[in-house]
């Protein structure tokens, strides 16, 4: 009798503890995995994911995603400073670099599936796929997945949602996974000290963007009612929510509500200023709520950040977009972040606040 072949899975690894113990538990449930590290710019270790690939016994190929990551999610993050927006750069190379070329490349290559090491679950809900939140709501990664497509979800393995990390460091750290010592990074992949000031302004210098170097001329902190407050370093040093390293005393604990800019304004506002009873959210993905089920208003939860937990909220969507009214107002919206949509555990849609 021959052997049944194997069903086959690219994974997506950094050489983290994640995507490695994610490997590990992939082969025990009798996949071939087959590993596969994105290269995203001259930051990209990518010698980890190979000690990590040697140590769970598996191959592992290189992608050179350079030029999509510098599209896609570069031009876009210094784009959107320069508007007085504020990025969320993961959900954005999820949706079109990270997850989107893996799923490409396991396509191309005749792989069944792809898998990367996030917490959180696939399901389906009726004949639609959506992402749901993982079985620990201390690293659910459901809010960074809202703009996955069904073809993407149909395809996706996520192995860590139903395991907890401390489990899985635990375990890592009795089988000598080299991984399990690894602090988990907190900084933009790209960014690697946190500067993003300065990375901003060199970009702005390298491609000659006055658009870009306007970010960076001094204009006025203004009040709500738009009496000037004083002067600013450049919108660029600021983001909507902020309260610390401002520059300004104005004798109460001050936030930026807003960013303007071709006045180049930054509004500041007292604690009770901050908050926002009403926010319009574009670039829908659907995912277990279809946009023709999605015409009439109906009731959802809302996450408009990835620490905060959702909250209750009527939408209606109206020409594409998402006009989305809280129960009670929430503090600081800011635009260019997601505002992903669940009932229950279960993503409905997602998109970006205007």
């Amino acid at each position: 009798m021959m052997n049944t072949p194997k069903t086959r899975v690219l994974l997506g690894m950094s050489g983290g503890l994640d995507s490695t113990y994610a490997a590990r538990l992939l082969k025990k449930a009798g996949y071939e995995v087959v590993g596969a590290v994105l290269v995203f710019s001259e930051h990209t270790e990518t010698e980890s994911a190979r000690i990590a690939a040697r140590e769970v016994d598996i191959e592992l190929i290189e992608i050179d995603a350079r030029e999509r990551f510098r599209q896609f999610v570069i031009d876009d993050f210094v784009s959107e400073y320069a508007r007085g927006r504020t990025p969320n750069p993961c959900v954005v190379c999820n949706r079109f670099v990270k997850i989107a070329l893996l799923y490409e490349e396991a396509m191309k290559r005749g792989f069944s599936y792809f898998a990367t090491g996030h917490y959180a679950r696939v399901t389906k809900e009726g004949d639609r796929y959506a992402i749901r939140m993982a079985e620990d709501p201390a690293k659910d990664q459901s809010y960074m997945l809202w703009g996955l497509s069904q073809e993407m979800l149909k395809a996706f393995l996520t192995p860590l949602a139903e395991v907890n990390k401390a489990e899985v460091r635990k375990e890592a750290l009795v089988i000598s996974l080299s991984a399990a010592e690894k602090k988990e990074s907190q900084d933009i992949c790209f960014i690697p000290d946190g500067d993003y000031v300065r990375f901003i302004g060199e970009y702005a210098k390298l491609h000659h963007d006055s658009r870009l170097l306007a970010a960076f001329e001094s204009g006025n902190f203004v009040s709500k009612s738009g009496e000037v407050l004083g002067k600013h370093r450049g919108i660029v040093h600021y983001t909507v929510g902020q309260r610390k390293h401002l520059g300004i005393a104005l004798g109460y604990p001050a936030f930026v509500t807003k960013i303007d800019p071709e006045s180049r304004a930054v509004t500041l506002s007292g604690k009770d200023g901050t908050y926002e009873q009403e926010i319009t959210v574009d670039g829908l993905v659907f995912q277990a709520l279809s946009e023709e089920d999605a015409r009439d208003g109906f009731s959802a939860l809302v996450k408009i950040r990835y620490a905060a937990k959702p909250v209750p909220c009527r939408v209606k969507i109206e020409e594409g977009r998402a006009r989305v009214i809280f129960d009670e107002p929430q503090r600081t919206p800011a635009a260019g972040q997601s505002a992903v949509f669940y009932r229950g555990e279960t993503v409905l849609f997602g998109g970006v606040i205007a």
